[in-house]
């Protein structure tokens, strides 16, 4: 087993050595969030915004946030290597009850846990990879990102045993979001993703992306996109904190213009380096 160094409630202590009980809520019924942070040489991206998000899922729990985010970052730091690119997995329970009892338990102290991972590149990037759609069988809080993964997991396995990267999510007709991924297409000329809501969880990298395209005056938009209108579209990208913006070149076996990562995936990608370089 892996001797990395972790943390769990207020220790840092080898990965094999770090225990959570069986009572512990998040085992017995998924109650409990996560976020995951990128860091790049030691430093962790947009630190804040993956705060904001922390706190916003904790919020909608009703589970009280058990740091401030100076103190995340005092326990966050010691874990990473400034020589490596790397992720954050910060996952808070509810914490350990005496009882298996649906309702939330009193007086109980949150269970917290963190460790560190490399981060390593999608293989064959600039090939492209495949998707397909699958209905979205999700709850209906999908902003939370919350440890209740099961649906998603299954919707991924869908995706995996048809030798796809990813299942793109379709509710009503309309694309949410991947699997574990958000969406963009270019459709005439316009990068396009689903707007901000319940029905997609609020990527960081979803953000940058948006926030490089107004600075570089690459048109974009955030509405709604249907499957038909996917399926016209000249570039479709998938997005996420540990693969950054993944280029599909087929959906639902049908190739995506040229079958080749297209042209404005090319120029986000670059601009998406170079504005990790340049943050402190």
């Amino acid at each position: 087993m892996d001797n990395k160094t972790v943390y769990l409630n207020g220790q840092y202590l080898p990965l094999a050595d770090a225990k959570v009980s069986v009572m512990d809520r998040g085992f017995l019924f998924g109650d409990g969030i996560y976020e995951v942070i990128p860091s790049y040489s030691g430093s962790l991206f947009h630190f804040q915004e993956h705060m904001e998000r922390l706190e916003n899922s904790l919020s909608s729990i009703r589970l009280a946030n058990p740091h401030d985010r100076a103190q995340w970052l005092e326990i966050l730091t010691p874990l990473l290597d400034t020589s490596l690119d790397q992720y954050i997995y910060l996952q808070i329970t509810r914490g350990i009850d005496s009882k298996r009892d649906h309702s939330f338990p009193e007086n109980v102290t949150p269970t917290v846990f963190a460790m560190c991972s490399n981060i390593v590149p999608l293989a064959n990037l600039d090939s492209g990879v495949k998707a397909i759609s699958v209905d979205d069988s999700r709850w209906e809080l999908c902003n939370v990102k919350a440890t209740t993964l099961l649906a998603n997991i299954l919707l991924r396995q869908q995706a995996v045993e048809k030798g796809c990267a990813e299942a793109i999510l379709v509710k009503d007709g309309y694309v949410t979001e991947g699997a574990a991924s958000n969406i963009f297409a270019v459709i005439d000329g316009i990068l396009i993703t689903p707007p901000q809501g319940s029905e997609i969880l609020p990527g960081i990298t979803r953000d940058v992306i948006l926030e490089i395209a107004r600075k570089n005056n690459i048109p974009y938009s955030e509405d709604i996109i249907s499957l038909d209108a996917l399926k016209t579209a000249s570039e479709i990208w998938l997005t996420s904190s540990t693969r950054e913006i993944v280029p599909v070149v087929q959906l639902d076996n049908e190739t995506i213009a040229n079958g080749k990562p297209g042209p404005i995936w090319r120029i986000m990608n670059q601009l998406f380096q170079a504005y990790k370089q340049s943050r402190p």
